[in-house]
């Protein structure tokens, strides 16, 4: 974790599931009581998604919790987010997703200097055997590490 950034929620699924093609850092568009309550933690990206619609993005099927002391002023906990991009970003990303596969995906949320961002990513999803291949790969590499390990305990 960089100095000045504090991950708020983060979807550890997303890179399990999906091949990671690039990453955007998008600003987002939120209510007084949806920041709050997302510095309070209260926040899930798990099942979300984004979509290029009219120029712009919208991230769905993100849950913010409401606020407790929002009362009457509390919010949706599952209303479309507006996400801020420049406009070439944008058109890039709608160049990407329009390619057969790819999807927008978000990875995390953190504040940077007080401001929530979103971490997007240009994903295409991965089949059975690419899951298994990558365990396997990782398997392997735990499995190096411990004899490496285990050959540098062995006295001499």
């Amino acid at each position: 974790m960089s100095q000045g950034i504090k991950v708020l929620c983060e979807n550890r699924r997303a890179r399990y599931d999906y091949h990671i093609e690039a990453t955007y850092e998008a600003g987002m568009a939120l209510k007084g009581t949806e920041i709050k309550s997302l510095r309070q933690g209260k926040g899930n990206i798990k099942d979300a998604f984004a979509r290029v619609e009219n120029g712009e993005v919208l991230l769905y099927n993100m849950h913010i919790s409401p606020f407790e002391q929002g009362n009457r002023y509390n919010h949706d906990p599952r209303r479309t987010r507006q996400l801020l991009l420049h406009n070439s970003e944008i058109r890039r990303l709608q160049a990407a997703v329009q390619q057969q596969g790819f999807t927008l995906v978000p990875l995390r949320v953190y504040l940077v200097r007080g401001r929530a961002k979103l971490e997007l990513a240009v994903a295409r999803g991965k089949r059975l055997y690419d899951r298994r291949e990558d365990l396997a790969k990782r398997e392997a590499e735990r499995e190096v590490a411990r004899a490496i390990r285990e050959r540098e305990r062995q006295p001499r």
